[in-house]
């Protein structure tokens, strides 16, 4: 994928889902793998020409796994002239030689969430961009239609009253497979998660599931990504459809 199309993309997003004001400072969550890194192209390359003027910063929470050198990323926030935050933590040592969870995942997420908003606030930042893209959210669909009853995936812009942050994806209509490309294209600076669980989560399952759908009824993924975007879901914002 090209970088004028990921960025025609992100616009789509921002520009349907009302994500960016005037005056605004996003803290861009990186992880270190290729969805948050392309958010980060994304944003940097929008930045250049968007109407609305904004401000970037970056943010990681280190979980505090050994060899998780986060220093190609730091290069490239460098030479996009983002300032780059590493927040360091001991989540790892908490949840696997601690507490020796067997499912961390939920907990995980709670407390690196909790250490990213904490640095966000701190940077002075008034939104944050997840790299959620449209398989994230299908995904998100079907394990909440499988294991908790209900329609309901992530929103595009949520406002988060207690912490008096907006939250924004502006990935929402690239696929991943996009992404992959991109990746590859762009020779992005990949930092390996070294987490023991990845890849045998609920999430690979959902994703697995949606590639078994699409291959033996093509087009499956589109058509549920589609319901999602018609589907009236509890707490979404207004749809604004260009006309340009």
């Amino acid at each position: 994928m090209q970088l004028q199309r990921l960025l025609s993309y992100t616009r789509k997003a921002v520009d349907e889902y009302q994500m960016i004001e005037d005056g605004d400072h996003i803290a861009v969550g990186i992880s270190g793998g290729k969805d948050s890194l392309t958010l980060l192209y994304a944003l940097h390359g929008l930045k250049r020409f968007y109407p609305k003027k904004f401000e970037l910063s970056a943010i990681t929470v280190d979980l505090g796994f050994e060899d998780f050198d986060l220093t190609p990323i730091r290069e490239l926030c460098k030479e996009m002239e983002i300032p780059y935050t590493i927040v360091k933590s001991e989540i790892y040592n908490i949840l696997f030689n601690i507490r020796k969870e067997s499912n961390p995942c939920s907990l995980c997420a709670k407390m690196r969430k909790g250490a990213l908003n904490e640095a966000i606030k701190a940077a002075g930042c008034n939104k944050v961009a997840y790299a959620h893209h449209k398989d994230d959210i299908v995904e998100t669909m079907l394990l909440s239609l499988l294991f908790e009853g209900r329609f309901h995936s992530f929103s595009p812009r949520t406002y988060l009253d207690r912490m008096d942050l907006t939250v924004i994806r502006p990935m929402m209509f690239v696929d991943e497979m996009d992404v992959i490309g991109f990746k590859n294209k762009y020779d992005l600076p990949v930092v390996k998660s070294k987490c023991p669980v990845d890849g045998y989560t609920k999430r690979q399952y959902a994703k697995e599931l949606v590639r078994q759908l699409n291959t033996e009824h093509p087009g499956a993924k589109e058509r549920m990504f589609r319901a999602i975007l018609n589907g009236d879901i509890k707490g979404w914002p207004e749809r604004i459809l260009q006309t340009r």
